[in-house]
């Protein structure tokens, strides 16, 4: 399974962490698919950047978020991005789908 997380950085009691994404089985601070962003929760207000786009194609294809990165992103706006795009995609498929079905219910009426 693969996870977005946060990876430390920093010094001791100075954390600063990185958004990644990785394979569930590795280690926190170890082998990661890619880096989406990072979180700095020294600085008032905390310091917070994702990669919009690149977040929401992780969740598209299966990734799924710590609780932590959940409320981070929920700050962010990548859920919200994430599910009108969830939801774009539904709409075009379902729209899509309906005119095949109707032209296929004639043909067969005929």
């Amino acid at each position: 399974m693969v996870k977005i997380r946060l990876r430390r950085l920093g010094a001791k009691k100075r954390p600063f962490y990185r958004i990644v994404v990785a394979d569930a089985r590795s280690p926190r601070d170890g082998r990661f698919i890619e880096e989406i962003g990072y979180y700095n929760p020294l600085t008032d207000p905390a310091d917070v950047k994702v990669d919009v786009e690149r977040a929401v194609y992780w969740l598209k294809n299966g990734a799924q978020p710590t609780e932590t990165v959940r409320s981070l992103f929920r700050r962010t706006g990548v859920l919200k991005a994430f599910y009108e795009a969830r939801r774009a995609e539904k709409n075009r498929a379902s729209d899509a789908a309906e005119p095949a079905t109707l032209s296929g219910t004639e043909g067969a009426g005929a």
